[in-house]
């Protein structure tokens, strides 16, 4: 069965904001910005903020308040520069709309800092929850049961599309099909999903609907 919605991760998967989040923390720990070190906080981050936070403050003797000061003060940033919307995002949002789906997004993010991105950048999308709006965090998978049940929709019509084995976690304990994007260069584990390197993939999941190739709807007034 095609699917017509897509439960989206934010950071990380709508949106590119883990380069500025792992400069950020190199800076922090002042250290010079190489690939090695910024591969090494990569490593980190694509677990989570807070894993790279506790490891890095262990590992470089550095206080977390320092760190987490450092990641508090890169989202700030994203008020006024939002970090970049993530390459093929824009193609598969406006596809999702064409075959008359919809865009929904389950964040760890609290809610201004996801707000601020998706205006910030203009992305169109149909709904949003927010871990600490009163939601546990992924794994767990009730965010995406939150969505399932508010929109009616049927776990076999949606995807689930993150950058974390947790967003695939919680997508398959929804009885919603996992899609985990990969970081190049960062080994991480599918748990049986599908794995892919950029986000145009998803186009040949969703239904054709009245989209050029571009994936911009027509005839919808």
């Amino acid at each position: 069965m095609a699917a017509t919605s897509i439960i989206w991760d934010l950071g990380g998967t709508l949106v590119d904001t883990y380069p500025d989040v792992d400069r950020a923390l190199v800076q922090a720990l002042e250290e010079p910005l190489t690939p090695a070190r910024l591969h090494e906080v990569a490593l980190l981050t694509r677990k989570s903020s807070a894993h790279a936070i506790s490891v890095l403050a262990e590992r470089y003797g550095v206080p977390e308040e320092t760190l987490q000061a450092a990641y508090d003060a890169t989202k700030e940033t994203w008020r006024v520069q939002p970090a970049p919307v993530m390459d093929g995002a824009r193609e598969v949002l406006a596809a999702v709309h064409a075959g008359g789906g919809l865009n929904l997004v389950a964040t760890h993010r609290d809610r201004h800092s996801a707000l601020t991105l998706l205006e910030g950048l203009d992305l169109d999308v149909d709904d949003l929850v927010c871990a600490p709006d009163g939601f546990p965090r992924k794994p767990d998978p009730a965010m995406h049961l939150a969505l399932l049940e508010r929109h009616d929709l049927e776990p076999a019509a949606v995807l689930a599309v993150g950058d974390r084995p947790v967003d695939v976690a919680a997508a398959q304990a929804a009885g919603i099909r996992g899609v985990l994007l990969g970081t190049p260069g960062v080994p991480l584990h599918a748990a049986g999903a599908r794995r892919i390197d950029g986000l145009r993939e998803l186009l040949e999941e969703l239904p054709a609907g009245e989209r050029d190739g571009t994936g911009q709807r027509h005839g919808q007034g």
